[in-house]
């Protein structure tokens, strides 16, 4: 039988070899799906690294009688949707349970999270974890349980520390919240619902996401349930950046958004409450708000910024710095305020009895004053100014702008605190639709202080009609703006 041979030619078969380690390069490189597949992350080193320090915290109460409020996981999760303003599941008791167990005796109240501070068995949470417990248990990976005892718990922070009798336990390393940024990866371990050393990754939402007065909290999308409470969130370099708190849902269950203490105020609340079980804060006795972009420009700030001080208490370091209601804070203690948020944050941060400078735009001009922080104490109501009779009303060119006002008498002056001002005998028109109410008292107008009739008359006779013009005005003991849009 004959075979019969193709034969190639040398150089055909150069070029094919040639198209053939072409394709295989092409194959074996790195494809940009499969590079971004290799830089997903990988959190097991993580888990073996901080899961150690991560500990499952239970707390009892003593059973009440029967008629008290329901107990057990059904009044740990109406108090946790109660906290955060969820609707509670239509399939939820309401209702005590009627076997509560007799009196004195310890019953399961809830279940959270923690992690170890210290070698020597300080233990880091939540203070909602922690709140009304008559017992702590906390347990560690190991297995072994302790019995805690409260160091310090603070509301405003939501900050609680617990000590263990324990020692040689691993502490969790302490991250900077400051080095975070927006879309990295971050990890965390905790108990949703009693399940322990569970663990959740996602990214950073947001940093600077004000939901209290005092923390500028770190938004995530890492899957967080009640019993997370309390534990850490963790960057890719084993670090705690911030203690998971709170969620924000309408179903009771996580929604994409959950919220953490940044780890630096953490520290310093824990700081105070393992040295004196307390927190000092600072403060200098204002009630202010947010400035808007229109109020900003109206009265020449330029951008919103600052804090709007709407009352000054009677007596408190900022009256006797000198700060007035209408005022806009725009710096403490050399650091500029970005936003209202700023400010309490700041100022609470600062020992009781320190001189700190503030800077206060007012009336188209900063001043520079000086400020002695007080403790703070628990808020006071605010008072309503009472009113006596008023001088008649003065009609003129304030008409035109839809307002009747009247000179203040000098019981008014005493009584709002005041040099002078005009109160509001009626209101109507482009007034009335910028929310000016009878019985207001107009301070200030065009940046221009209003001590009398006469002067806001000749002040309002200067202005252009056609423009939108600023008031200042009192409403009882607190000052906001309005921006009058003739003509609207």
């Amino acid at each position: 039988m004959m075979f019969q041979m193709n034969l190639i030619p040398l150089r055909a078969l150069a070029l094919n070899a040639l198209v053939t380690l072409s394709l295989s390069a092409a194959i074996l490189a790195p494809q940009p799906a499969l590079a971004q597949a290799r830089a997903l992350p990988d959190f097991t080193d993580l888990v073996d690294q901080v899961g150690p320090s991560v500990v499952n915290i239970r707390t009892l109460e003593k059973a009440k009688p029967a008629s008290a409020a329901g107990g057990g996981n059904e009044e740990q999760m109406l108090e946790f949707f109660r906290r955060f303003g969820i609707p509670v599941p239509p399939n939820m008791p309401r209702s005590p349970r009627p076997d509560r167990g007799q009196p004195d005796e310890d019953q399961p109240r809830g279940v959270g999270s923690g992690f170890v501070l210290s070698s020597d068995g300080f233990v880091m949470t939540n203070a909602h974890v922690v709140e009304g417990a008559d017992e702590v248990i906390v347990t560690l990976t190991d297995k072994r349980e302790f019995k805690a005892k409260i160091i310090g718990s603070d509301k405003r922070s939501d900050v609680a520390v617990v000590k263990i009798d324990a020692s040689g336990l691993t502490a969790v390393k302490i991250g900077d919240a400051n080095r975070m940024r927006v879309g990295e990866w971050v990890m965390a371990i905790g108990s949703p619902f009693g399940l322990e050393n569970t663990v959740t990754a996602g990214i950073v939402s947001a940093k600077q996401r004000d939901t209290g007065d005092y923390l500028p909290f770190i938004q995530t999308d890492v899957a967080i349930n009640p019993g997370n409470s309390g534990g850490p969130l963790i960057n890719m370099r084993g670090e705690v950046i911030g203690i998971n708190s709170q969620i924000y849902s309408r179903s009771g269950g996580f929604q994409g958004i959950s919220f953490a203490i940044p780890i630096d105020e953490a520290i310093r609340v824990s700081d105070q409450l393992r040295s004196t079980g307390r927190v000092t804060r600072g403060r200098i006795g204002v009630q202010i708000e947010q400035v808007s972009k229109e109020i900003a420009e109206s009265i020449g700030l330029g951008r919103p910024q600052g804090a709007l001080v709407r009352g000054v208490e009677a007596g408190a370091p900022a009256d006797k710095a000198g700060i007035e209601a209408g005022d806009i804070i725009t710096r403490f203690d050399g650091k500029v305020i970005e936003k209202s948020s700023d400010l309490p944050r700041l100022v609470g941060n600062v020992k009781p009895g320190t001189r700190s400078p503030i800077t206060v735009f007012r009336r188209g001009t900063s001043r520079e004053l000086m400020v002695t922080i007080a403790e703070i104490e628990a808020e006071k109501p605010v008072r309503r100014a009472a009113v006596p009779e008023a001088k008649p009303p003065v009609a003129g060119p304030a008409q035109a702008i839809g307002l009747v006002v009247a000179e203040l008498n000098d019981a008014q002056k005493k009584e709002f605190k005041l040099r002078g001002g005009v109160r509001v005998e009626s209101v109507e028109g482009a007034a009335a639709r910028a929310g000016l109410r009878e019985g207001d008292v107009i301070v200030a107008i065009a940046n221009a202080e209003v001590l009398s009739v006469k002067d806001f008359e000749q002040t309002l006779a200067k202005i252009d009609k056609t423009k939108t013009v600023n008031v200042l005005f009192r409403r009882g003991e607190l000052a906001q703006y309005a921006l009058i849009r003739p003509g609207r």
